[in-house]
């Protein structure tokens, strides 16, 4: 018997689009609105405190109408102002309007503020009321992001004087009116002021809501921020925008574990309003020309949490850094995944621990926290030689032992990221070319510092990664009609996947490359298959499986393209950094400075602006963090 298909009206649309929304963000709150304002037009629209939506929707009327919206202005990471004609409260005199409002909303840590201000130039004063409608939510963030409703999304809700309640399974929120009158209908909670506008004056109305979740794992710092400003003179007016926004988003992301002290950044909006330890230690490391403060502080958020035992659920080993933490287990609609709210499942958060910290080292980072850190240094470089490479082969390779863990634990982490260049998915143990890179440049960097506090102990270090380099050079590389490259990994059997991708940039400045291989490397990085015009693609266009609009097969995401820059400029490719820099501030200016997770690869001979990837994350920790790199080039 066949099954009738599912009406596409009944699916679920996974991945709400993000592109078109107006975002303000203090980590951990988010509050998502339509350009003119308006909140519930959109799957992602709400107020959001860590993984669960306060409230999915918002709508104010002045007279019982919505204004015309005329203007969308961000102010600053966490704070935006849209201003609305009032023409209903025209005189209809002359066709000039007669009556705006702007209304400001600014978003705080465990809230949001907001503020409307209704301008008259009429002689006479006008009699009018405001109303403010919410509709309480307790979703989880995932059961959005899965384009479900989520089944538990209830809340009991109570008035209060000039205000309400609400509270959902685990967290709460108040809504405070001064001046109103607040009732409660259906499901909705609705506000009301009766005011008076002066004769040509002006009336100000204020509300607000406050959120907590008990359960909550991270929280907004109440320290400055960690790191200096950059000299910004004789820099163009594009690159400037770009990194002052970058740093004001930079800013609205920083967190700390609760009842720690340690800053890190947030990943990003909106899903990933936590830790992330490879997302956290790239956007630190990037940073690092700004200061080692923030290096230091992310260093030690991670130690404390390294891996202590073998835990195959959790995918925790000795002296392993975390993947991500939550503050509770994260189903992923529609799969098998189910990841604990501590989770380790990740191959190149711990060789990138030891790069950033012996980079935040020779960068200044205090010999003292450096000290400090050095047992947290030895457990990383022995999860390398024994957790990392699990059949002693002399190479790191992942795979998901637990059955409901990530498939795939590189920076790519989609379940389709690896492919053979005719489009067939590679199996699992892979071992990631940019892993060894990381693997081999750690253990050299870790084995020098290490014998600057303890002579010779380093030497161990040197000689397994000779061994993984040697490795590297027998099995990676691979060829096409143009020559050779480096394959994106070596599948189950240890044979290299030969689609061409991003993930070569990574291996420029880790010395696991001769310098012909680092010019090859660096020319096919440039060539127009790879180089968009607005990035590095993640995929060569000449594979079977390119996409433009594919999550890592095709797209172009910022902070790989800065990574390869960064290799280009230790290399000595000067020349090829810059056009890669070229086309991320080209992107950066299409975007208005903020950049987000990632855009498509369509070309710049194709587009004069650069494309959307329509569910990317905006703003993300390691996008805005590239605006340093690019300074650094560009600047």
């Amino acid at each position: 018997m066949t099954q009738r298909p599912q009406p596409a009206e009944e699916l679920p649309l996974w991945q709400p689009l993000l592109h078109d929304g107006v975002v303000a963000l203090r980590a951990p709150s988010q509050l998502w609105l339509r350009p003119d304002g308006a909140v519930g037009g959109a799957p992602i629209d709400g107020y959001y405190l860590g993984d669960v939506r306060i409230a999915s929707s918002l709508r104010i009327t002045v007279g019982n109408h919505v204004g015309e919206h005329i203007a969308t202005e961000t102010l600053a990471a966490d704070s935006v102002r849209f201003t609305a004609l009032h023409r209903l409260l025209d005189a209809g005199i002359t066709p000039d309007p007669d009556v705006y409002s702007e209304h400001t909303a600014v978003v705080v840590s465990d809230g949001v503020t907001h503020t409307l201000r209704l301008v008259s130039r009429r002689d006479v004063s006008l009699d009018t009321v405001v109303t403010v409608t919410y509709r309480p939510d307790h979703s989880d963030l995932i059961a959005i992001k899965g384009g479900d409703t989520d089944p538990h999304s209830e809340v009991i809700v109570e008035t209060v004087h000039q205000g309400a309640q609400w509270r959902g399974r685990t967290a709460s929120a108040t809504l405070s009116c001064p001046g109103a009158r607040v009732e409660h209908l259906d499901a909705e909670v609705e506000a009301s002021w009766r005011l008076t506008i002066p004769a040509s004056g002006e009336v100000t109305v204020t509300w607000a809501v406050h959120a907590e979740d008990p359960r909550g794992v991270v929280c907004a710092p109440s320290a400055p921020i960690p790191w200096g400003q950059p000299d910004l003179d004789g820099v163009g007016p594009e690159l400037s925008r770009w990194v002052r926004t970058a740093l004001t988003d930079l800013d609205a992301l920083r967190l700390v574990r609760v009842g720690d002290h340690e800053q890190f950044l947030a990943a990003g909006a909106p899903w990933f309003f936590t830790m992330f330890g490879r997302d956290a230690i790239w956007a630190a490391r990037l940073m690092l020309p700004l200061g080692t403060e923030l290096a230091g502080s992310t260093l030690r958020a991670l130690a404390a949490l390294q891996g202590t035992t073998t835990v195959p659920d959790t995918a925790e080993q000795p002296g392993k850094i975390l993947h991500e933490l939550r503050p509770a287990a994260l189903h992923v609609p529609g799969s098998a995944v189910t990841l604990p709210p501590l989770y380790y499942g990740t191959i190149d958060a711990t060789p990138l621990w030891i790069l950033l910290l012996t980079d935040a080292a020779a960068a200044g980072l205090p010999s003292d926290d450096v000290a400090a850190l050095l047992p947290a240094l030895r457990g990383a470089l022995a999860w390398l030689r024994d957790g990392g490479d699990a059949d002693g082969d002399g190479l790191l390779e992942y795979v998901d032992e637990s059955g409901h863990g990530l498939a795939n634990q590189g920076w790519k982490d989609s379940g389709d990221s690896v492919q053979w260049r005719n489009g067939r998915l590679a199996t699992a143990p892979l071992a990631l070319c940019e892993v060894q890179g990381y693997a081999y440049a750690a253990a050299r960097a870790g084995a020098d510092l290490l014998d600057a506090y303890a002579p010779g102990e380093g030497a161990v270090w040197r000689v397994w990664a000779q061994r993984l380099r040697e490795r590297f050079h027998a099995t990676f590389w691979v060829s096409d009609e143009r020559g050779p490259y480096p394959a994106i990994a070596l599948d189950a059997d240890k044979r290299p996947v030969d689609s061409l991708t991003s993930n070569i940039g990574h291996l420029l400045g880790t010395g696991i490359l001769d310098a012909e291989q680092a010019a090859i490397v660096a020319s096919r990085l440039v060539a127009d298959d790879l180089c968009s015009g607005y990035g590095l693609r993640t995929m060569s266009s000449t594979a079977a499986g390119y996409w433009p609009l594919s999550y890592h097969g095709g797209s172009v995401w910022t902070h790989d393209t800065a990574i390869a820059i960064d290799g280009l400029v230790r290399e000595g490719f000067v020349d090829e950094a810059r056009t890669l820099a070229q086309g991320l501030l080209a992107a950066a200016t299409g975007f208005g400075g903020r950049v987000p997770e990632l855009h498509s690869g369509v070309s710049a001979a194709q587009s004069s602006v650069p494309v959307p990837y329509p569910a990317a994350c905006r703003p993300q920790a390691w996008s805005a963090a590239a605006a340093i790199t690019v300074l650094g080039v560009l600047g």
